[in-house]
């Protein structure tokens, strides 16, 4: 049987680092407020200069190491953020351009927090279809730079970094399982940036508004994401005919700790059999479980022939799951 399957893992995160007592100095919170209701204790925050594709160029370098192939062997990028250096070209592009991979297609994939996940989706149909053998997936994310620094509810929440990896054919029954993959754009008001774009360019009023910043509406975001993640974590199981207890890993989006909580509470699994570094980096986006997926990869926990189950949330809403034997 013909699979899609990680061969190599890179993670790249900016030296700089913002802690819960940083943030105490800049709005009216407190490290006992955000540890409690997020989990988070610091974050890393790219500096001046420093792009969303220098990041995902570093993560890629390790990847791409990790894999033992060449950028020039690669037939596709593909990159998820929300956060690319501009609006044209796409970060694929500028990724490509830095990697030296001519041969390589790229584009970018739009789906906020759950952007590796859709990203792992097209990967797999590429490499299913024998379209490409050779693919790069990145998520990167630069959010400090969209981040109201002023929003007590926001700027203790985000931060940046990136991670990557490789997918190649593989004969075996190691590799992506299946992917599920939901949307729901009734509910985008809950997670946004409302300039910008085509509806509201930027100009004077929309930057004295402050309308190029996140804005989140956190109480329904909460419920939201809790609903949509238990229902496609438990058809990811069903799928492949899967019980929670065979399980080895859960490599979740890492966005709130009371959310990897309750998802790990509804499969009966320990949190040693989560991969959590939310409260190192915080949350960033379509960065979030490449890196954390990294980390475990290179620390040991993850060995071959473990299962992973992964699974995000994000604005759109966008949620998805996979499945994967490592």
């Amino acid at each position: 049987m013909i699979h899609a399957r990680i061969t190599g893992t890179g993670s790249y995160a900016p030296r700089k680092v913002i802690t819960n007592q940083d943030l105490e100095k800049l709005v009216n919170t407190s490290d006992e407020w955000i540890t409690e209701r997020t989990g988070i204790k610091e974050r890393r925050i790219a500096e001046k200069g420093q792009t969303t594709s220098d990041l995902a160029y570093e993560a890629s370098r390790k990847a791409l190491k990790a894999a033992g192939i060449g950028a020039d062997e690669l037939d596709l990028i593909l990159v998820a953020t929300m956060t690319p250096d501009m609006i044209l070209p796409s970060m694929g592009c500028v990724l490509q351009e830095k990697l030296g991979a001519k041969k390589a297609a790229a584009f970018d994939i739009y789906a906020a927090c759950s952007g590796f996940i859709y990203g792992l989706s097209i990967a797999n149909a590429f490499i299913k279809a024998d379209t490409y053998k050779n693919i790069l997936l990145v998520g990167a994310e630069i959010l400090s730079r969209f981040t109201d620094w002023e929003d007590r509810t926001t700027c203790i929440l985000f931060g940046d970094g990136a991670g990557a990896a490789v997918i190649q054919r593989h004969a075996g029954k190691r590799g992506i399982l299946s992917t599920h993959l939901h949307s729901d754009g009734m509910f985008g008001d809950l997670i946004q940036v409302p300039a910008g774009g085509a509806q509201q360019p930027a100009s004077h009023e929309t930057i004295r508004r402050r309308m190029h910043f996140v804005k989140m509406k956190g109480n329904e975001t909460f419920k939201a994401a809790v609903r949509a993640l238990e229902g496609v974590v438990q058809e990811a199981l069903e799928h492949n005919k899967v019980n929670p207890e065979e399980i080895d890993f859960l490599v979740p989006h890492q966005a709130n700790l009371r959310i990897i909580q309750a998802m790990a509470q509804r499969l009966n699994m320990p949190m040693g059999k989560v991969v959590l570094n939310l409260p190192k980096y915080g949350n960033t986006s379509a960065a979030s479980i490449p890196m954390a997926l990294d980390e475990a990869v290179r620390d040991g926990r993850i060995k071959e022939n473990h299962l992973l189950l992964l699974e995000a949330f994000g604005g759109g809403l966008t949620w998805a799951s996979a499945l994967v034997r490592w």
